[in-house]
């Protein structure tokens, strides 16, 4: 059964207060809405469509002052086709990247060309509810500087999802004191110009979106959303491509690993030195048998694994150090169809 969103009577700023501090009183009024909608695209030819002409309804209500700017992240379906049509239809920028470079990359590429002085993150599988838009609006005009969706239920993923996104949260937040990323928050959400210039300012090319969300601060609120079904597809995320992210925001945010790991070494160490003296004072005492070879091959076997761990944690970090200084870009633009009514603005409004 389709699960809807609170109603707009639900917002409250101080859902995850502990992460979205509360924003000023008495803020300045906001500029007339030129809002950028940011959407990316991997294999959503059956979506498209539909949801490009919902989402320009939505915004309509907002602003007539609006564009819809489409990343294709080297999709193999009709995605192509179908965003090139709609770009005579609708306010819409059209950008293909030349091949499959990653979810965070297409946001980034979607931030990067955005002209609005707001900016909407939301996929397009209708995942993301279109009725919560007007409540982040209407919290960026109270004065909150970016405004994100919190997935509220999990009920409909996996055990194995919900245990291991659990325990991500708490190896981030525990590694990572200066920079808390708030759990089950996504990619949905609003940001004010200033925070999608601060983005595009981050030069990093491993990007795990989530933490720079957090890392650039501001004012921020939250809001609890349950995902809707999709319309049509499925996804393109698996346990190897969420594994895979999850790595790379461990890597990005924190050296936690690397703690770990210097831990279960100084406690081996430890309990070697009282093994060592606990067979010291055997063999003065009771003599020396020669017993034990059993106990010292596993001991053995045991510490080679364990330092073959620790070689592989410390070049997970090498290795995304080996791709930061070769400064390639993070994603290439094959084709760049502009018929948004924004594009004089050159990216400041």
């Amino acid at each position: 059964m389709t699960k809807v969103p609170p109603p707009l009577t639900a917002i409250d700023p101080d859902f995850h207060a502990e992460f979205a501090p509360a924003a000023p009183e008495g803020v300045l009024p906001r500029a007339a809405l030129r809002l950028s909608c940011v959407v990316p695209a991997y294999n959503e030819g059956e979506n498209l469509d539909g949801f490009l002409r919902a989402l320009a309804q939505t915004v309509r209500a907002l602003t007539a002052d609006f564009e819809i700017v489409v990343i294709n992240d080297g999709s193999r379906d009709a995605t192509h086709e179908v965003a090139l049509r709609l770009a005579q239809e609708l306010p819409l920028r059209y950008i293909a990247l030349s091949r499959n470079f990653g979810k965070e990359a297409a946001l980034s590429a979607g931030i990067d060309h955005a002209r609005g002085n707001a900016v909407l993150l939301i996929d397009a599988d209708f995942q993301h509810p279109l009725e919560m838009v007007p409540q982040m609006h209407a919290l960026w005009q109270s004065g909150f500087d970016m405004v994100y969706g919190v997935i509220a239920d999990r009920c409909a993923e996996s055990g194995a999802k919900r245990v291991g996104t659990n325990v991500f949260y708490r190896l981030m937040n525990a590694g990572n004191n200066r920079v808390k990323i708030p759990p089950h928050a996504g990619d949905f959400r609003w940001m004010d110009r200033n925070v999608a210039d601060a983005m595009k300012a981050l030069p990093e090319r491993n990007r795990f979106m989530k933490g720079l969300y957090a890392w650039v601060g501001f004012k921020t609120a939250a809001l609890p959303f349950v995902p809707l079904d999709r319309a049509a597809g499925v996804s393109s995320f698996n346990l190897r491509s969420l594994g895979s992210l999850a790595l790379a925001g461990l890597t990005s945010f924190t050296t936690l690993p690397l703690r770990m790991w210097s831990l279960a070494g100084g406690i081996i160490s430890l309990a070697a030195l009282a093994y060592g003296i606990w067979i010291a004072v055997a063999t003065l005492v009771f003599g020396n048998d020669l017993d034990g070879w059993p106990t010292l091959a596993a001991s053995i076997m045991l510490f080679s694994g364990v330092q073959l761990m620790s070689i592989g944690i410390l070049g997970e970090y090498i290795g995304r150090i080996y791709d930061e200084v070769k400064r390639r870009p993070i994603y290439l633009v094959a084709r760049d169809e502009d018929r948004s009514p924004l594009r004089d603005l050159d990216g400041r409004p």
